[in-house]
């Protein structure tokens, strides 16, 4: 079997379907996690497979580190903090977790230049008002005084890192804006808005939305969010570059309870809840997130697709 895929986070939402996709295509693929956010479960579907190999542990803390990126023919690097509650709830932690773990892959993988894409997110794009949000666009976030935007600037700066290290040492790397992938395996334990309200849905509960539930978000299925990831990593030309992953129908996020309930065909009712009730007083949100995707379909040919009533379904169902 040819040179392994070392995927960080490899056990959590995104990185175990990423890592099904690897194995199913042929290729053997090393997870690397500490199971902080991640499940052991996520990878039930390919557990025993023999391109398989689970490494558990901190990416920043991994003594077999510099030896699992020399041998990688390429790194996914997706373990970072996730979801609004963590990051409201611990910012010294998502600070420090999600640069000192980028630093340690990007320093491992300058030995032998091995390829490396970085997620983002969509948080780097702050406070702006922009009915679209463009790779190229300048970055406006609130102050360090609001927790919620010390997410946003580990990551941001886990962008400056990854580019400066491809530019200073040669490294390919490749950096990816995620906007609100949603999908089977995903929870709601740290604030995930659409398997919170699915779940509350199907137990018959209230579907709580914060603030007035006019802000607006784009979800993007897994699998098109792993079919991008999937060809800028085999694109040469990416090196370098930014680019958003997400979908373009954009919907409010009443709107999206509302359709949910429906969906389902539950009786729940929703309910909204002030952010100060939900959150710690002086807590912001950003109220849209529409990705520009011209640049990603430009590069690979591919932008998601999947409208958001399948996207619903196919949460729901779990597959």
């Amino acid at each position: 079997m040819n040179a392994p895929v070392l995927v960080t986070g490899g056990a959590g939402f995104i990185g175990s379907h990423l890592v099904t996709r690897l194995l199913a295509a042929g290729r053997a693929a090393v997870v690397l996690d500490d199971f902080s956010t991640g499940a052991e479960a996520n990878l039930a579907a390919v557990r025993g497979h023999p391109g398989l190999r689970l490494v558990r542990g901190r990416v920043s803390s991994c003594p077999e580190l510099p030896a699992l990126v020399r041998k990688a023919s390429f790194v996914f690097h997706l373990a970072a903090s996730v979801g609004v509650d963590l990051v409201v709830q611990s910012p010294l932690a998502t600070i420090e977790n999600n640069l000192t773990e980028t630093r340690a892959v990007l320093e491992a993988a300058t030995a032998r230049r091995t390829p490396v894409l970085i997620t983002s997110t969509s948080e780097v794009y702050g406070r702006s008002r922009n009915e679209v949000f463009r790779e190229d666009d300048d970055l406006i976030v609130g102050p360090p005084s609001v927790g919620r935007w010390s997410y946003a600037c580990s990551k941001l700066l886990d962008e400056f890192l990854a580019l400066a290290c491809g530019r200073e040492r040669g490294v390919p790397v490749v950096v990816t804006r995620l906007f609100n992938t949603v999908g089977p395996r995903q929870t709601g334990r740290f604030g995930m808005v659409l398997p919170r309200f699915i779940e509350a849905a199907q137990a018959g509960r209230p579907l709580r939305v914060f603030g007035s539930g006019a802000q607006t978000r784009c979800f993007c299925l897994v699998d098109d969010a792993v079919e991008a990831l999937l060809r800028l990593a085999a694109l040469p030309a990416a090196a370098g570059e930014v680019f958003n992953i997400g979908g373009d129908e954009e919907v409010s996020i009443r709107e999206l309870a509302e359709r949910v309930i429906a969906g389902l065909g539950s009786a729940s009712r929703v309910e909204l809840v002030p952010y100060d009730a939900a959150y710690a007083p002086g807590f912001e949100d950003m109220q849209r997130r529409r990705p520009a995707l011209e640049k990603l379909e430009r590069f690979t040919g591919f932008r998601p697709r999947t409208p958001l009533h399948e996207i619903i379904r196919r949460t729901a169902a779990g597959a």
